[in-house]
């Protein structure tokens, strides 16, 4: 499911059929394949393995892998005891070590194996072509995909503990690990070659944290604008979890622990760091709003209840935080810190086939009866479709003219198609004014009694005479009706005045 890889690839293959190969027949069923992959990336929700951080101390093991770190890409929806279990079976006599600080020399040089293994975070390295925000279905690849940097983060208390609140003096220790080669590689795991640790300040973890809620949600109320058919239980737990105080407490215990008269006091170099974390808690209110207002719209009767406990305390939560930090406009930082397309091409996109439009042929093809239109046709031919007006006025001008009325219901009858109508009655009303008074009538009986003339003939004196009567009785000059026309007759024609034709 690498399919931006395939897509890199794919592109280079194309270079070769087009330009070196001239095998258009490859090239073509390799673009197919191509656009194939880029609805994939945007319509197919991935699972995101999970990896790994695997340490191997002791003298018991191989020199290749003795007193080394690994980090390791796990299977799909693979826990960590899974991969232990898996890892160990490998090494039967190994010991697995419980603690995540590395180990000292004593376990180092023992003749023993111990084997450390934990899970870390695989650290976003988006490419420069990405240089303004872009939908999360595509950025989502890049968070788990051709990552070098790992990071591994232990919660460490310094001072005072505060029994009311935990965040004031909660310290993050994060060891950051760089790998040989970008995973997922030709192994799925890399030696790691590079290790170094920070250290990240209350104030500091409060704004990472708040800064994850806010793209969680986002990325959340984006995967539902762009799939009307998710389930909603995962939206319901985020946004109750954030809005409802009960559950989480949101972010009074920031409140509580930094936007205080005595920690400004203590830390006044921090000032602008608070005045961040104030920002992103007024950013997340139009992030729940566009979130809890999608809710309301896919919400069960069952859950109803739920909803509306959550719209109250959402309206509290926002009249508190319009107040103390002021509101941010809701249409502008969805629309700029969404980045994809309009949600009307999402959802054009996205549409089942049963509710999309019909196309000009199908419309055609539906209307006609599954019939086809013409002698000889398949009826997926495309027909052109003449406006109502158009019709109506050259039925207007048919009325007013001078033909028998009998004769054009009989004409009528004979007409293979509705488009054909359409044509003969445009036609005609184009045709009469060019046309003079009288009527010219071409005439012409096969007897058995006579035989026929050559066609030779027949186009000369066409040529040579306007008008003509080919007939057994001698020529007249005055024009008269053709005779009428029996079932015996079935050879004989009649052309009436060349404004229509049968």
């Amino acid at each position: 499911q690498m399919w931006e890889e395939a897509i890199a690839l794919g592109k280079e293959l194309a270079e070769q059929y087009e330009n070196e190969m001239f095998d258009y027949e490859q090239l073509s069923e390799l673009l197919r394949k191509q656009a194939q992959f880029y609805e994939n990336i945007v319509k197919v929700i991935r699972p995101k393995p999970d990896y790994f951080a695997v340490g191997y101390y002791g003298q018991g093991f191989p020199t290749f892998i003795r007193n080394k770190v690994f980090i390791y890409r796990g299977k799909e929806y693979e826990r960590r005891e899974d991969f232990e279990a898996r890892l160990l079976t490998q090494f039967p006599n190994a010991e697995k070590m419980k603690t995540t600080s590395p180990p000292g020399d004593d376990i180092k040089n023992s003749s023993g194996q111990y084997i450390q293994c934990f899970t870390v975070k695989p650290k976003l390295d988006l490419p420069s072509k990405f240089h303004r925000p872009v939908s999360e279905q595509i950025v989502s690849f890049y968070r788990v995909n051709e990552v070098q940097r790992f990071e591994y983060s232990r919660p460490v208390r310094k001072g005072e503990k505060n029994p009311d609140n935990e965040f004031a003096n909660m310290w993050i220790e994060r060891t950051i690990y760089v790998t040989a080669y970008k995973l997922p590689g030709i192994l799925r795991w890399f030696e790691v070659k590079s290790v170094f640790m920070v250290e990240i300040s209350p104030l500091e973890n409060a704004i990472e944290t708040m800064q994850l809620t806010n793209d969680k949600i986002n990325n959340m109320v984006q995967q539902h604008l762009n799939d009307p058919n998710l389930p909603i239980n995962p939206l319901s737990m985020l946004l109750n979890g954030i809005v409802d105080p009960a559950v989480m407490g949101g972010f009074t215990n920031y409140e509580k622990a930094f936007f205080t008269e005595k920690y400004m006091h203590e830390h006044p170099e921090d000032h602008d760091k608070i005045e961040k974390l104030k920002d992103l808690i007024a950013w997340q209110i139009p992030f729940l709003a566009e979130g809890i207002r999608i809710h309301g719209e896919k919400v069960t009767e069952a859950l109803r209840p739920f909803h509306e406990r959550m719209e109250a305390c959402f309206r509290q939560l926002k009249d508190k935080v319009e107040k103390q930090y002021g509101a941010r406009a809701v249409l502008s930082s969805l629309d700029d810190r969404r980045g994809s397309r309009p949600r009307s091409m999402v959802r054009s996109f996205t549409m089942p086939s049963s509710s999309r439009p019909l196309s000009v042929a199908s419309v055609s093809s539906i209307s006609s009866d599954s019939t086809p239109s013409r002698p000889g046709s398949d009826g997926f031919v495309l027909e052109p479709l003449l406006p109502k007006k158009m019709h109506s006025r050259s039925q207007d001008k048919l009325d007013k003219d001078d033909l028998d009325k009998d004769k054009k219901e009989k004409k009528k009858e004979k007409r293979n198609s509705k488009h054909q109508e359409i044509f003969d009655k445009e036609f005609k009303s184009t045709d009469i004014s060019l046309q003079q008074s009288e009527a010219v009538i071409l005439s012409e009986t096969i007897s058995p009694l006579r035989p026929q003339r050559p066609k030779s003939q027949v186009i000369n004196v066409i040529s040579s005479e306007r008008r003509f009567s080919v007939s057994p009785s001698p020529p007249s000059s005055q024009v008269t009706p053709p005779p009428p026309i029996t079932p015996r007759a079935k050879l004989s024609f009649s052309m009436q005045s060349s404004k229509s034709f049968n």
